[in-house]
């Protein structure tokens, strides 16, 4: 059963009338011009997920990466879900990592998530990530984001260590889309960078294709070159 209620509320920074649209699914928000205007203004057209969701990619080796987030408090503009990944799953029972969390999400396209992973025989990972919606309109997205890592390897004699790092996202049209990236990991002195590029193919509600082509590099004193490399790939996504 589809249900949907719209309703006329007033934003607090301009004091614009806006119409909110939610559905069992999720809520679009509108602001309301003058009365001369045929149209209204889309405030943000990301879709804030009310229902249980997630996807599923393969990788070049055959095996696969599974999410799903599940919302268990909402509000008007805010979302708290539970979270989960299991990261290169070989079908066998075998996998690369596998992690739960929580993350927030707000109507503006800002969000947070705070996660444990565990990847087998290495170590348990904690991560906080956060995300900041800069530039938002029905053609441009530039979204900041920074996360910071504790790693506690298995080995006894192995120092727990501290990775941290952010990237600077651009997307046009939700077609074509470009990341500047980087993360500093202390213990090795290790520096990595990523400049990469999107290229959506196609999009529904129930799958996407994407090719995605960049270079790379890691620049450490126990590293034996410092080179930028080429990376990439055509990646398959399919929704549930």
């Amino acid at each position: 059963m589809l249900l949907i209620s719209v309703s006329c509320r007033y934003l607090n920074e301009d004091q614009r009338p806006y119409l909110v649209i939610e559905d069992d699914d999720s809520i679009r928000i509108f602001a309301l011009e003058d009365e001369a205007d045929d149209e209204v203004e889309e405030l943000h057209p990301v879709r804030v997920r009310r229902q249980a969701h997630g996807n599923i990619n393969t990788n070049p080796d055959g095996s696969s990466n599974v999410a799903a987030k599940i919302p268990i408090a909402r509000g008007d503009s805010n979302v708290l879900s539970a979270i989960g990944s299991v990261n290169a799953a070989d079908g066998k029972g075998g996998f690369g990592s596998a992690g739960a969390g929580l993350a927030w999400d707000n109507i503006k396209g800002h969000g947070a998530t705070l996660t444990g992973s565990r990847i087998p025989g290495v170590a348990d990972q904690l991560t906080a990530s956060g995300k900041a919606n800069i530039f938002h309109n029905d053609k441009h997205d530039l979204t900041a984001s920074a996360f910071a890592t504790r790693t506690f390897p298995d080995k006894p004699n192995f120092p727990t260590f501290d990775t941290y790092g952010g990237k600077v996202g651009y997307m046009y049209n939700d077609k074509i889309g470009a990341t500047l990236g980087a993360a500093h990991t202390d213990l090795f002195k290790k520096t990595d960078y990523s400049a990469m590029g999107n290229l959506n193919l196609f999009k529904d509600r129930t799958s996407s294709l994407d090719l995605n082509a960049g270079w790379s590099k890691s620049v450490s004193p126990y590293l034996p070159s410092n080179r930028w490399e080429p990376s990439g790939g055509i990646s398959f996504t399919r929704f549930f």
